[in-house]
């Protein structure tokens, strides 16, 4: 992929690129991430060789696009989270953040969500979102009404004082979502935050995630292992293989918004993409 300026073509560090201006030739809309040939390794446990977890990876989020990835357990999906956020470095390739559209040589302002909620269990849940609002320089006089809105977004008004512990696990990762939320990022990244939740409350929090991010409307890029979760939740999906990851397909979610689980669009594409992925990654097993 060349459709996009960055300060360098290839690196071998751990920098991700800001983007100097945002390229608009052969994109629909603007991009968000570019990912262009990505190869990460690790060390092999107990031995001075290496081992390839991401080979030439390349993908392209565009701007306020829901886009998800879909791959089997441990294959690499929250190491490339991990590298878009600057936590992991990488070896090969390019990932380039872009300048969110107007807004050029603003460095683009990234949250994440982890599978688990990360709540400082010694701080209020205001306390929390309050953490993270004085790490990104938000001046102190915004926190009160970002706090306010954020956690009615989500559903949680009126548990500002209360505690982590004192909730659920499906009210903790709300939280997690609110104080992510809260940064107003442009690019919003998810590492299989339902993952923990029992059936019923993961179905709930998919519901409502549609419904917040209606509102907050951030660029997000979602990891997981649950084709029906993408198939509902997405507007594009690349499907990733394991040993070493690779993408091999993407697909194109076409089908308005709001959806409903029982849309029989949703429920062919997910059989079809089903059998394409168990055929692709037991082919690799």
């Amino acid at each position: 992929m060349s459709a996009y300026r960055a300060h360098n073509v290839q690196r071998s560090d751990s920098e991700v690129v800001i983007a100097e201006e945002p390229a608009t030739q052969n994109l629909t809309g603007s991009a968000a991430i570019t990912i262009d040939r990505l190869t990460k390794r690790f060390p092999s446990p107990g031995s001075g060789d290496e081992f390839v977890v991401l080979h030439d990876i390349s993908l392209m989020v565009h701007e306020g696009k829901f886009v998800s990835i879909v791959g089997p357990s441990g294959c690499g999906k929250s190491t490339l989270l991990n590298v878009i956020a600057g936590i992991e470095s990488y070896d090969g390739g390019t990932v380039t953040i872009h300048p969110k559209a107007g807004r050029s040589g603003a460095e683009p302002r990234i949250a994440y969500v982890f599978q688990n909620p990360r709540l400082l269990n010694w701080l209020t849940v205001e306390g929390n979102i309050h953490f993270v609002l004085q790490a990104q320089n938000v001046p102190r006089q915004k926190w009160g009404e970002l706090v306010a809105k954020n956690l009615e977004m989500v559903g949680l008004a009126g548990q500002e004082r209360n505690y982590p512990l004192n909730l659920s696990g499906g009210m903790q990762q709300r939280v997690a979502i609110a104080r992510a939320l809260a940064i107003e990022p442009d690019i919003l990244l998810m590492d299989e935050p339902f993952s923990h939740l029992d059936a019923i409350t993961a179905r709930k929090m998919r519901f409502d995630l549609m419904e917040i991010l209606t509102r907050a409307k951030p660029t997000i890029l979602f990891v997981t292992h649950d084709l029906s979760e993408a198939v509902f939740l997405s507007d594009n999906i690349y499907m990733m293989s394991t040993k070493p990851a690779r993408i091999f397909k993407r697909v194109a979610v076409d089908v308005p918004r709001p959806r409903k689980l029982d849309d029989s669009t949703l429920f062919d594409l997910e059989k079809s993409l089903v059998r394409e992925f168990f055929s692709v990654v037991e082919a690799k097993a």
